[in-house]
């Protein structure tokens, strides 16, 4: 899973700091963009050909691991 999340870079410099996918001013939400439209997979590819299946990948792990955390009650 790591060597997915390595796809995913951040450059201040660089689309507003918000995570792209290995230097490219391709952002994650992009592609979850595309997902969330309706795309499959091989259409991103083939709209978008500097990307790679795991770039999609690492993507969507990223925006896993970005959601999955714990909401703590507030103390009554």
């Amino acid at each position: 899973m790591s060597a997915l999340l390595d796809r995913i870079t951040f450059n201040p410099n660089q689309c507003g700091g918000r995570p792209c996918i290995r230097g490219m001013r391709i952002r994650v939400i992009d592609i979850l963009d595309l997902f969330a439209s309706g795309l499959s997979a091989e259409e991103i590819l083939n709209e978008m050909p500097d990307l790679e299946k795991e770039d999609l990948a690492a993507a969507l792990s990223f925006a896993a691991k970005k959601l999955d955390h714990p909401i703590l009650p507030l103390a009554a």
